[in-house]
């Protein structure tokens, strides 16, 4: 039949034209044929004027690069021309001082993804240092000079197995330090700066383990922790004959240990009673105390110290409410630089532990993020990452006497003046419940709104973060900023319930059988925009990634046709299959959060709720965005609930990146996919009905 066909032309026969092959196989003459063909093609072209979803779900597959669109019309060059600034953006990343305090190293796009680049004066040049096709990852600078050098991790198109690469600043080589297939991260190094740890699956594809390396030498790494579970080093005691290590089980339950080198004694430092997360810890400079981030002691993480002899736990800074997220230690053990999440913008604070504690320096963001803070050598200065609505990412450095900002980097910003770019309001809508701690009140739901500078009343697109453990914070978003500016669309970025950065309470609220409480809260945000005149209640989208796109997939089952449009990047389709086939090192990790499925009362109700099993709901246009490499959430997750969703005779369109893993990477698929993502709006969101 195919064989037939090939002789009037390139047919390209779809599953769904069968019945035009059957005809044309069925004639008895080329003229039969060809009228019959004819025909059934006058047929097609008129549903595809009655039905405007029609040519969408015909659509040929379109293989581009590394990418293949299923679905999804043509670039269009007008949209890809006013998106070129927005795309062209380069924020850039601190990532620790240069051997002597010589300058800084960043990572930086060069091309299609971020590189190792070192600046030497303020906004200065920046000198490429590695030249890969995959992007760095993080990047590690040895404390000792001589060494001159830092450790970096790389993957292979998104597939999170990292490997640990050694970069000699002397003459620009990197050599590999892992086994090139086990997944390996969380390198930290000894205060010698030629040893270092970190966690490996090598042994098991599924524990981690902790190892010992030397970047001088190329000796086998020696294992020094082989427990079972997930194991991650966080520092080496000053004299290097220990090692501070975390068991880490969930976000909600983690615990510290020290593990003594030499004959291999592992003993639990305990901050309290009950399950804690015992994050972020680090050996003060006597080697008989250790700093640690701890939420023990209330609803927030705060900051302890806690002597090795007697297991004394001591609150530092005092009972502030909001996390510490961050801190660091000065090389000679004066200064310690802490920074709180407040309300998702960050504040922070340099104390002199010399003289009372003092604070010799304070910076805060009223919307933005500072993160990545590292002490140069000589304990004068430290640098960091900003970002805000305005600002993409840009490094900085701060003197500690002098008060001295250095700016190291100026992002560009595709000629766009920063400036103009939209802030976003931080606001709360109540709740479908209430909250014990309000006396009753509504529970109130913490969100960003970014308005248009237009009249409205303006479509929304509501973004939803991944994790969900995580929490959208005001940072720069090209997408965001293109969709307000260009499209006149308002976009809210809500921090549902299970988020981080609102207390341990607020985060458990969605665990295990509440699920879908978070779902609610995208009910009661859609309620809430209801009753505000500047948008338009009728063209509500959604967009989210990872377990936003879950979230994105439950709205439309939820809310019908109240959404106009779905997008769903990396999403869990359904949960049992997504515990099946996630990568096995992963497994444990997620089931403290989504319920152990392999109970069966747990495992119906997480049938019972999963997008896939009720895709019959999803009534409105989709589209399915996905990395063929992901570790986290399979391919099969996506690719399952398109054909669910089409069978319905639904809009979906679906892109698949090949050299991608858990989100897009690369430059130019990015382009192509936020391009895509804007087409879709453009078709099924913006139209007045």
């Amino acid at each position: 039949m195919l064989r037939d066909a090939k002789r009037f032309g390139q047919w390209q026969i779809a599953p769904e034209r069968n019945l035009a092959a059957y005809f044309l196989a069925c004639s008895s003459t080329v003229d039969d044929a060809m009228r019959l063909a004819f025909l059934l093609l006058t047929l097609l072209l008129s549903a595809c004027a009655t039905s405007p979803n029609a040519a969408d779900k015909r659509a040929a597959i379109d293989q581009q690069g590394n990418l293949r669109l299923d679905g999804v019309p043509a670039s269009d060059p007008g949209l890809s021309e006013s998106l070129r600034r927005y795309q062209n953006m380069r924020p850039a990343t601190f990532q620790g001082w240069l051997p002597g305090d010589r300058g800084v190293l960043i990572s930086v796009r060069f091309g299609e993804v971020a590189q190792l680049a070192a600046v030497t004066t303020g906004e200065g040049m920046r000198s490429q240092l590695t030249f890969f096709d995959e992007p760095i990852a993080k990047a590690l600078v040895s404390p000792d000079p001589s060494v001159n050098g830092a450790i970096f991790t790389k993957d292979r198109g998104g597939d999170e197995y990292f490997q640990l690469h050694f970069l000699n600043f002397a003459d620009g080589t990197t050599r590999l330090l892992t086994d090139g297939a086990s997944r390996n991260e969380q390198p930290v190094f000894a205060r010698d700066g030629r040893r270092f740890a970190y966690a490996s699956t090598r042994r098991t594809k599924t524990d981690f383990d902790v190892y010992i390396g030397d970047v001088t030498s190329s000796d086998a790494h020696r294992v020094v922790l082989q427990q079972g579970g997930t194991w991650y080093p966080l520092d080496f005691s000053p004299d290097g004959q220990k090692l501070l290590v975390v068991q880490w089980f969930s976000i909600s339950d983690s615990r510290l240990h020290v593990l003594d080198l030499n004959s291999g004694e592992l003993r639990r430092i305990e901050l309290g009673r009950g399950t804690s997360a015992d994050s972020a810890a680090r050996f003060d400079l006597d080697g008989k105390h250790i700093y640690a981030l701890t939420d023990v002691l209330g609803e927030y993480v705060s900051l302890v110290r806690v002597s090795l002899d007697n297991g004394v736990v001591v609150p530092l800074l005092g009972d502030e409410s909001w996390d510490v997220e961050q801190f660091e230690i000065s090389p000679d053990g004066r200064y310690l630089a802490v920074v709180r999440n407040v309300d998702g913008s960050s504040k922070l604070k340099v104390y002199d532990r010399h003289n009372d504690d003092a604070v010799v320096s304070e910076m805060s963001l009223d919307f933005g993020v500072m993160s990545d803070i590292r002490f140069n050598g000589s304990s004068t200065e430290f640098g960091l990452t900003m970002a805000g609505p305005q600002v993409p990412g840009d490094v900085f450095s701060r003197r500690i006497n002098s008060g001295l900002l250095t700016r190291w980097t100026r992002g560009e910003t595709g000629g766009i003046d920063p400036a103009s770019f939209a802030m976003p309001e931080l606001l709360r809508f109540g709740a479908h419940d209430t909250d014990p701690a309000m006396m009753g009140l509504p529970r109130q739901i913490p969100f960003y709104a970014y308005r248009p500078s237009t009249p409205g009343p303006h479509p929304v697109v509501i973004v939803i973060h991944g994790g969900p453990e995580a929490q959208s914070r005001p940072q720069f978003s090209e997408f965001i900023q293109f969709l307000v500016r260009e499209r006149n669309v308002a976009v809210i970025v809500p921090n549902v319930r299970g988020s981080a950065g609102y207390g341990k309470t607020y985060l458990a609220l969605d665990n295990g059988k509440l699920r879908e409480d978070s779902v609610k809260d995208i009910g009661s945000l859609i309620g809430w925009i209801k009753t505000k005149p500047e948008f338009d209640a009728s063209r509500i989208g959604v967009y989210g990634g990872s377990y936003g796109g879950y979230m994105v997939l439950a709205s439309m089952v939820h809310f019908g046709e109240q959404i106009r449009a779905g997008v769903d990047i990396v999403g869990i389709s359904n949960f049992v299959t997504f515990l099946k086939n996630t990568n096995p090192y992963r497994v444990d990790q997620r089931r403290p959060e989504y319920g152990d499925e392999r109970d069966p009362d747990m495992a119906k109700f997480l049938e019972s709720i999963s997008p896939l099993n009720r895709a019959s709901e999803i009534r409105s246009p989709l589209f399915v965005i996905q990395g063929a490499n992901d570790p986290r959430v399979p391919q099969s997750e996506a690719e399952q609930i398109l054909r669910a969703v089409r069978a319905n005779d639904v809009t979906a369109w679906y892109l698949l990146a090949l050299d991608e893993g858990h989100g897009f990477k690369k430059k130019s698929n990015r382009d192509r996919m936020s391009q895509a993502v804007i087409q879709f709006f453009d078709r099924y969101l913006l139209p007045v009905r």
